[in-house]
């Protein structure tokens, strides 16, 4: 079958890379393209992030049998209008959405326009559906996946665990004409690799560590050693969810690295507590290239810290950037700015910054992300579509989905502040909004063009005065 895999643009990248930009490559595709391909099948991946005017003229070119759609919270709405416009032009073609939104909440794409939903890890259930679709033989049996019977999305089930080894390593080749665009600010061009899958930890607006019920996985060092070889960037960034947590694997992982002779300059997640624990790990892969760690410290107070359940205080943290700068590791610090802010809150945070000089301050809004206790319910979301479901458009970790202690339109001006506040770290970086502006006067993609436009704001309008949630 000739299959097309679509990650949609948006008015900002997911989740905060603020105005700096980010487009990294689409590895989640990459990997569904490494077992769909392995099945016998033709794969074609479009990132309308680099090519926003391209969906229109790839379906007519390629004439795809089966159309996947990835999609964060933020994409739901685009995710349904991709899938509309592929019944649009190729009304015999199959469509199937999954991706992190649809592993928590699949009914926001039960609509006439798709056909298939994927909730959890998508290789095994994507390959077991689309050899299902071209053997023409039942797929209502595969775990995982929604389809409907008589009318009505049902599904047989969660997946079983996944055994990360049992991936095939991702397409990379899928995607090579792209390679050179993708970029993590001045890190371009940027391969991503994931060595690890889950998070010990329960910061109550993160819902990663749910997608694996807590489980904290690891691949083989040999394994990940071996991926590595094939990325051919020199700017790798390890995409864990929190890579340092077991120090002995990272340190065995830094020694093949070195012994295998690959020379990368590293970025890579990590918790200020990891980093103070793991020292000696993270020393090692300074030796090998560590360059910059991301590092959520998302709250600056006792009271937030406990609210967000960081597990963590403020002289640890404080204690971090102390040892980060004795490594000579660079710090990419985000914020979580709580939706109870005052202006002395905000005035706060900007003291806080500059006292520790930290050059890569990025900022998010405090969020109701689907699968944490924040969305158990509805309640708390001021922003929503006519049909009473939260405005998905909104909910890029920029926009207060949330009512703020200060007047909305307030809240807005001091968040849109700190950026101009620390303007000087984000001026080099604006390819991405670029990008996105010109996606809304190109004209090529038709509805989406005016579904984008719709929304009353350009990417770089939005990425300047952070007044959008993508």
């Amino acid at each position: 079958m000739r299959v097309l895999l679509v990650w949609p643009n948006s008015r900002n990248e997911v989740l905060g890379w603020g105005d700096l930009g980010a487009i990294a490559e689409p590895l989640a595709l990459e990997y569904l393209s490494a077992g769909l391909t392995q099945d016998g099948h033709q794969v074609t991946i479009l990132d309308l992030r680099l090519h926003p005017g391209a969906l229109a003229t790839t379906l007519r070119e390629l004439a795809p049998d089966v159309v996947g759609v990835t999609a964060f919270s933020m994409h739901v709405l685009t995710a349904l209008a991709i899938c509309a416009k592929v019944k649009e032009l190729l009304p015999t073609c199959w469509t199937v959405v999954g991706g992190h939104h649809a592993t928590f909440l699949p009914e926001d794409f039960f609509a006439p326009a798709v056909d298939f939903v994927v909730s959890g890890e998508g290789v095994r259930p994507l390959r077991q559906l689309v050899r299902a679709l071209t053997e023409n033989v039942p797929w209502h049996d595969i775990t995982g996946v929604w389809s409907r019977r008589e009318g009505v999305f049902r599904c047989e089930g969660r997946q079983s665990g996944v055994e990360l080894d049992d991936l095939p390593l991702p397409d990379r080749s899928v995607a090579a004409a792209d390679r050179s665009a993708y970029f993590i600010d001045w890190m371009k061009p940027v391969g991503l690799i994931r060595t690890s899958v889950g998070c010990p930890y329960r910061c109550s607006f993160c819902s990663l560590w749910k997608i694996m019920d807590g489980k904290y996985l690891m691949r083989d060092v040999d394994r990940v050693v071996e991926e590595v070889a094939t990325i051919p960037e020199e700017f790798v960034f390890l995409v864990d969810d929190e890579a340092f947590i077991n120090g002995r694997r990272m340190k065995a992982l830094a020694a093949a690295l070195r012994a295998a002779g690959l020379h990368k300059r590293y970025f890579a997640y990590c918790r200020m507590d990891s980093l103070l624990r793991q020292r000696d790990v993270l020393l090692e892969w300074r030796r090998i290239g560590l360059e910059r760690l991301f590092i959520g410290v998302d709250a600056i107070t006792e009271k937030d810290l406990d609210e967000y359940n960081k597990r963590l205080t403020v002289a640890q943290i404080e204690a971090g950037f102390k040892a980060a700068r004795e490594l000579d590791i660079e710090i990419f610090a985000q914020f979580v700015v709580n939706t109870d802010y005052t202006r002395r809150d905000f005035q706060r945070l900007v003291r806080f910054i500059d006292h520790h000089k930290i050059r890569y301050p990025s900022f998010t809004v405090l969020t109701p992300i689907p699968g944490t206790a924040l969305l158990a319910t509805f309640d708390s979301v001021v922003e929503r579509q006519p049909n009473g479901r939260p405005n998905w458009d909104l909910f890029d970790c920029q926009n207060a989905v949330m009512a703020t202690a200060l007047p909305r339109d307030e809240f807005r001006r001091e968040y849109q502040n700190l950026y101009h506040v620390f303007k000087g770290s984000y001026t080099r970086y604006q390819e991405h909004p670029f990008l996105l502006e010109r996606s809304i006067h190109d004209g090529d993609v038709g509805d989406l063009t005016a579904h984008f436009a719709r929304r009353g704001t350009s990417a770089v309008a939005a990425g300047r005065a952070r007044s959008r949630e993508a």
